[in-house]
């Protein structure tokens, strides 16, 4: 067996994505083993996370999605724990998972992000429109996977997808943010280093949740289209972004918008980035000649409690 001793591969979990880290979960278990790593999934929903200690189990490769997984909940259950674990830590996994307040921090930096607008009960819907313009997307500040994303193009369906929101069980504020042009990207970090750029060109009219892990005809360009300028300018911006946040040196994935100039503004970060068949980090690591169960491996390589 590998010397990194028995590892978990924490997938499944309680939120919202819980099928997409189970789907994830099981396809960095089958590659760990096949690189000869004692591994085993532990879904922290059938038990306690005390039994990764009873059990001795040595680190832990994260693959948990959305809350308690990526938000920094698990992370500091594990770091009580003492055991070692892959990806970000607490604060950089809490706000990374907060649209809203890694949008502050990179503003305050002077990073680019789309304009955006926090909405409340009494917002001025029709003022938010023509401030931002329609269309525009809808949010909720601290989901992943693209849940409870919506592209509304009047003001009337921004107040609905408002209501509707605020009557789910979702985390964070919600969050209404320009419409780009542009085109969708996406830069993956590995080990410190920015992998190739990818341009997304959805099947839907939007990168939303079925465009992600239900449908073949998503367009994924990798090499991207960006000219060398822009590939160089979309890594460093990954990251700075990834850094600002207290972004340690394991994985990572930063997602971008593209206006209708070119300009590059950052969407979000993703600290536990998705590892199915439609992911998109395997796609960057396989065009920088990192096959999957390395690419495993060098992830778990970098478990540190």
């Amino acid at each position: 067996m590998h010397s990194i001793g028995k590892v978990a591969v924490l997938a499944g979990g309680f939120s919202a994505e819980r099928e997409v880290s189970l789907n994830s979960g099981r396809a960095i278990l089958a590659a760990l083993q096949s690189k000869g790593v004692d591994a085993h999934l532990f879904d922290p929903a059938e038990r306690g996370l005390s039994a990764l200690k009873t059990e001795g189990f040595q680190a832990a490769f994260n693959i948990l999605h959305g809350t308690y997984g990526e938000d920094g909940t698990v992370q500091g259950a594990l770091e009580a724990l003492g055991i070692p674990y892959t990806g970000s830590g607490v604060l950089t996994s809490a706000l990374g998972m907060d649209k809203y307040r890694s949008k502050l921090i990179w503003q305050a930096l002077g990073l680019p992000v789309p304009p955006f607008a926090v909405l409340h009960d009494d917002s001025d819907f029709a003022a938010v429109a023509a401030e931002l313009g329609l269309p525009l997307f809808i949010k909720p500040a601290a989901e992943g996977s693209s849940v409870g994303v919506y592209k509304v193009k009047t003001t009337a369906e921004l107040e609905t997808r408002y209501r509707e929101l605020r009557g789910q069980n979702l985390h964070g504020e919600i969050l209404a943010e320009r419409f780009m042009s542009g085109g969708e990207y996406t830069c993956a970090i590995v080990g410190g280093q920015a992998l190739p750029t990818i341009r997304i060109i959805p099947a839907n009219e939007f990168y939303d949740y079925e465009a992600k892990y239900l449908l073949d005809n998503t367009v994924y360009q990798c090499p991207s289209d960006l000219d060398e300028a822009q590939e160089k300018e979309m890594r460093s911006l990954a990251l700075r972004a990834f850094e600002a946040l207290g972004g340690r040196d394991s994985w990572a994935r930063v997602d971008f918008l593209r206006d209708e100039n070119g300009k590059l503004y950052l969407l979000e970060i993703n600290t536990v980035p998705g590892m199915t068949d439609h992911s998109l980090v395997p796609k960057a690591a396989l065009e920088a000649g990192i096959g999957f169960a390395d690419l495993c491996l060098i992830i778990l390589q970098t478990a540190r409690a």
